[in-house]
């Protein structure tokens, strides 16, 4: 879906107005200059704010929310080739993460599969701390992160971005980066594509919950979940468990963990006390948008659609792809590269064989398929490959 860029607006005949109808700004000593303002305080906006702090550029960061960690959408799994691939990771304290060796994979009648990888495991994260742990990484690094700021407008008047805030001095960058979640302010305000089809997650977290440790758990049900699965792991300090869905018009609000809390109850039970944290939210699963970029300004992770459309996991091509788009945006800022917009962005993951796994999945799936064939070789083999791919994947978030 597209929008009227707001840049086009006749607010752009005067520099850094505030958007209408709020009032202007009060008056500051001047504008704020950095070569690079992200919007979003995510994986993908912290991993790009580091990468071109550290390769010399100014870089600011503004969040709506109070913490970064608040409010997330994500069970937080992080795939091995991410912890590989992507050096921050290796700061990571322990304590934020916890290894989970496989999955055991569960038909609509209850008989499972256990699928391994030689030498392949993933992080169970606790996925709010580790992301307040970016923050404050990203600021040892020099990048200035500004949380309860919200994003509105952005203006293109000089050769330079302007983005007027509520309260304080006017910010003004060489390049804009939107890393602001699947409902991108940024993509809305620029015209650029905006997610369209989703998954709707629901995750409860317990303390007391039993289960076979070690293993993400996964339950297929086409009742239950269609369009995606119920997950239960033991996380770190909690146990969770999910259920997501295809979005159908307004079914959101029908999807209920407790059914499926009652099916897994022989090989995965909460415990008799409340979940201590709930979660919800939409998870894009359409792919990459079609337009994800304009004249200094793009868009990364959940903003630009960059999740997996079968699995639905994106940290890790927020991780690697935000970083890259940080050095990108300092090649160009330097001189040394043009505008990544018209060139990075073709990198970024089609999703080809994903999109038509998701196709398929959601116009065929049958729990009497899975029920009969989990258990042959050709059905593991396709499990094999969608979670660990080359001995790696992607994982459920919700």
């Amino acid at each position: 879906m597209h929008t009227s860029s707001s840049f086009f607006s006749p607010l752009a005949s005067s520099s850094c107005a505030a958007p209408q109808p709020a009032p202007a700004p009060a008056a500051s000593p001047g504008n704020i200059k950095v070569d690079l303002l992200i919007v979003g305080a995510s994986f993908a906006g912290l991993a790009c704010a580091r990468a071109a702090a550290l390769a010399g550029l100014s870089v600011m960061v503004l969040e709506k929310k109070s913490s970064a960690g608040a409010k997330l959408h994500t069970t937080g799994i992080i795939v091995k080739d991410a912890v590989d691939s992507v050096p921050w990771l290796a700061e990571v304290p322990p304590a934020l993460v916890r290894r989970i060796e496989g999955v055991r994979l569960y038909a609509p009648n209850m008989r499972h599969v256990d699928l391994h990888a030689p030498g392949y495991w993933f992080w169970a994260t606790d996925a709010p701390a580790l992301l307040d742990w970016m923050v404050g990484s990203a600021r040892a690094s020099g990048v200035d992160v500004r949380l309860g700021t919200l994003f509105e407008q952005a203006l293109w008047l000089n050769g330079r971005w302007e983005v007027p805030v509520t309260q304080g001095p006017c910010i003004t960058a060489t390049y804009l980066v939107g890393a602001d979640g699947p409902h991108s302010r940024v993509a809305k305000a620029l015209g650029l594509s905006r997610n369209t089809r989703f998954l709707y997650g629901i995750e409860h977290e317990y303390q007391g919950a039993r289960m076979t440790p070690g293993l993400l758990h996964c339950f297929i049900d086409r009742k239950l979940a269609p369009g995606y699965i119920g997950w239960a792991l033991d996380g770190v300090g909690v146990s969770q468990i999910g259920l997501a869905r295809r979005m159908v018009h307004n079914s959101a609000g029908a999807l209920k963990l407790d059914p499926l809390l009652r099916k897994i109850a022989s090989v995965v039970t909460p415990g008799d006390a409340p979940p201590v944290a709930v979660r919800a939210g939409m998870i894009p699963c359409g792919g990459v948008l079609p337009m994800v970029a304009r004249e200094r300004a793009l868009l990364v992770g959940d903003a630009a659609g960059m999740v997996s459309p079968v699995t639905a996991g994106g940290i890790h091509t927020a991780l690697l792809h935000g970083e890259r788009a940080g050095e990108a945006v300092a090649r160009f800022v330097r001189g040394e590269a043009g505008d990544p917009a018209t060139w990075f962005v073709r990198g970024y993951p089609g999703f080809r064989l994903k999109r038509a796994l998701r196709w398929a999945f959601d116009h065929f799936q049958s729990d009497w398929m899975f029920n009969h064939l989990l258990g042959t070789p050709q059905m593991r083999r396709v499990a094999e490959l969608i979670y660990f791919h080359r001995k790696g994947g992607s994982l459920p978030k919700s």
